[in-house]
C-alpha cells in the first residue's frame, strides 16, 4: 500500500508537462469551435469583443457567453480524457484525492 501512495503522490507532478499540453491544445480547439459557432450564429466571420465600439452589449455579451460556455466545455473534456488514458495505462488517476488536500 505503500507504494500505491508514493506513486500517486508522483504522477500529479509527471501530469503537469502533459496537463500543461493538453490545456493549449484545448485552448486551440475551443477557439476554432468558436469562430465556427459564431459563423453558425451570426453568418460574420469575426466575433465582436468588449471594446468593440460598433456593437452593442447584447451581441458582446452573447459571444463572451458563447465563447465561455465552449471553452470551459472543451477544457473538461480534453482534461478528463487525458485524466483517463493515464490512468489506463498506469492504473492511477492523475488528481490527488479530494479527501487528501490540505
Amino acid at each position: 500500500m505503500a507504494k500505491t501512495k508514493k506513486r500517486k503522490l508522483k504522477l500529479p507532478l509527471a501530469y503537469k508537462p502533459l496537463g500543461f499540453a493538453m490545456s493549449w491544445a484545448s485552448g486551440a480547439i475551443a477557439g476554432f469551435a468558436f469562430r465556427k459557432t459564431w459563423m453558425a450564429l451570426r453568418h460574420e466571420e469575426d466575433a465582436p469583443d468588449a471594446l468593440d465600439q460598433e456593437r452593442g452589449w447584447g451581441e458582446i455579451l452573447l459571444a463572451a457567453a458563447v465563447q465561455g460556455a465552449l471553452f470551459a466545455v472543451v477544457r473538461s473534456a480534453v482534461d478528463r480524457t487525458g485524466a483517463k488514458a493515464i490512468e489506463r495505462s498506469t492504473g492511477v488517476w492523475p488528481a490527488s484525492d479530494k479527501g487528501d488536500r490540505d
